[in-house]
């Protein structure tokens, strides 16, 4: 579990970030957001073989796993091919849960390379207008 902020995504520079993720047990990465409107993107490869991935929506840590909203289905992404590259819009503060999950290989871990970026909307406020 890597709790991350917008700041911290903000300051992840170009760099890429890696997980490991042993067999038959998943990684998350929870994301906790202040403000909407933004968007939360990332692009991962894995090596070996492939991993499954879920976005998840939770209002506040407190709330129940079983009422968190699935934004992303669980999918398994051919991801040690080609790279995954996604994105999601936030609409309401709280917590984005991103998942790698490896509990579909018995014996194989994964190594995850990923990099998240965050980008906020540009208001135009048409202050360049003469």
């Amino acid at each position: 579990k890597i709790p991350l902020t917008v700041e911290e995504i903000i300051n992840f520079g170009e760099s890429n970030r890696e997980l490991f993720i042993k067999s038959s047990t998943y990684s998350i990465i929870p994301i906790t957001v202040t403000e909407t409107g933004l968007t939360i993107s990332w692009i991962f490869s894995s090596d070996p073989k492939s991993i499954s991935f879920s976005v998840v929506y939770q209002e506040s840590e407190d709330t129940p796993l079983d009422q968190c909203k699935v934004l992303i289905p669980m999918t398994r992404c051919n991801s040690h091919k080609e790279t995954i590259r996604g994105q999601v819009k936030v609409r309401n503060p709280g917590i984005y849960t991103l998942i790698f999950d490896n509990t579909f290989s018995r014996f194989i871990s994964k190594r995850v390379f990923y990099h998240l970026a965050v980008e906020r909307p540009v208001i135009y406020d048409g202050s360049d207008f003469p």
